[in-house]
């Protein structure tokens, strides 16, 4: 319809589709795209959504024109209607996701670069967007963002997420800010796997900066080979970190700047981050905590621990869990050096807190697992 009444605008040879010019679909307007096709775009054209937009067939590609120079990407405006479906989304410039109406599932994003975002390849605003079953990887920004000011409780489940922030700069490959007040920002069962030439690359960072709320679920994630695994910057409301395996994430190897597979940091706290059922190995740090950061790693009533340790240290030193606050830790019925069954004396060995420097917290480790 558009190539008939603009042939300028969009030209057609077979299934393929070539956009020539910015295109902008109105508020009362969609674009439905439900046959398999390859849409090609025009180097720093872009893609403007006021209305509705839809992909749903079995084989839809969206690339550059020319590999070698990107087309802008894609801006979604607050209210538009966004569902994408089994596409190939390339050598564009990302997509600006202003609505709460958006929804991207069984996508391969890969190859993009700075455009219409700057801040993460999906780069989210508000509302509760949902993010399943997608391949995104070797991107030149994060997999996914949202601004520190936002409010956003995303659905994120079941990605393969590799090798993003290409450009090398100190931003984690999942970057969100803060959520939804009585939603849940979930990141649950999603696979992410660092580039090891890529040394400033975090894995998960979810980061208070504004004072407002953060509710959060990380949840059966495979983090591997990442400057460090998650970090939560800032106070939280509610926060789960739960059956994750969070292995390897050292590829900076200084453990002045990073390494920790689980990093809680916070000037104040509002409640306590829960901790278990996590595997955490090979990181430069197991868990550590700053300022006043606040964690339940098993209580021993309502919190199980049996969260698992083994070889994380630096310089020679094995540091399961490093307690650099004054509060007092309970981490009950965890297991912290994987593979013997240890004395207290070897769990104390590798945790670091009152006993070491009495200015700190007591971790409260008694009775534990292995």
């Amino acid at each position: 319809d558009i190539a008939a009444a603009s042939p300028t605008t969009i030209t057609i040879s077979g299934s393929d589709y070539t956009l020539l010019g910015n295109l902008t679909i109105s508020e009362n307007d969609a674009v439905i795209i439900d046959s398999d096709l390859t849409l090609l775009i025009d180097a720093d054209k872009l893609i403007t959504v006021f209305g509705a937009f839809t992909v749903n067939s079995n084989a839809v590609t969206i690339t550059a024109l020319d590999e070698n120079a990107p087309y802008e990407g894609f801006r979604f405006e607050e209210f538009s209607e966004i569902d994408i479906n089994n596409a190939i989304i390339q050598y564009g410039g990302g997509l600006r996701v202003l609505t709460e109406t958006f929804s991207i599932d069984n996508c391969t994003i890969i190859n993009n670069v700075s455009g219409a975002t700057t801040s993460a390849v999906i780069q989210l605003s508000r509302g509760m967007p949902q993010i399943t079953n997608n391949t995104i990887s070797f991107n030149e920004n994060p997999a996914i963002g949202s601004a520190a000011n936002s409010e956003v409780s995303a659905y994120i489940f079941n990605n393969t997420i590799e090798g993003n922030t290409t450009d090398n700069a100190n931003r984690p490959q999942i970057n969100m800010g803060t959520t939804m007040a009585n939603e849940q920002l979930q990141i649950i069962q999603n696979t992410i796997i660092g580039d090891p030439n890529l040394s400033n690359v975090g894995g998960i960072a979810i980061a208070n900066f504004v004072g407002g709320p953060i509710n959060v679920d990380i949840e059966n994630n495979i983090i591997r080979n990442n400057r460090y695994g998650i970090t939560i910057l800032g106070p939280v409301n509610s926060a789960l970190i739960s059956n994750n395996i969070i292995e390897d994430n050292n590829i900076q190897n200084d453990p002045a700047l990073g390494g920790s597979g689980i990093n809680l940091n916070a000037a104040s706290a509002i409640n306590e981050v829960i901790v278990t059922g996590n595997q955490i190995r090979r990181n430069l740090w197991g868990i550590t905590l700053q300022d006043q950061a606040a964690i339940n790693m098993g209580d021993g009533v309502s919190i199980p621990g049996v969260n698992v340790f083994s070889e994380n240290g630096n310089n020679g030193v094995t540091y399961a869990l490093y307690n650099n606050t004054d509060k007092p830790v309970p981490a009950i019925d965890n297991c912290w050096i994987e593979g013997q069954q240890s004395t207290a004396q070897q769990v104390e060995d590798v945790i670091f807190h009152s006993v070491d420097d009495p200015t700190l917290g007591e971790v409260t480790f008694d009775p534990f697992l292995c």
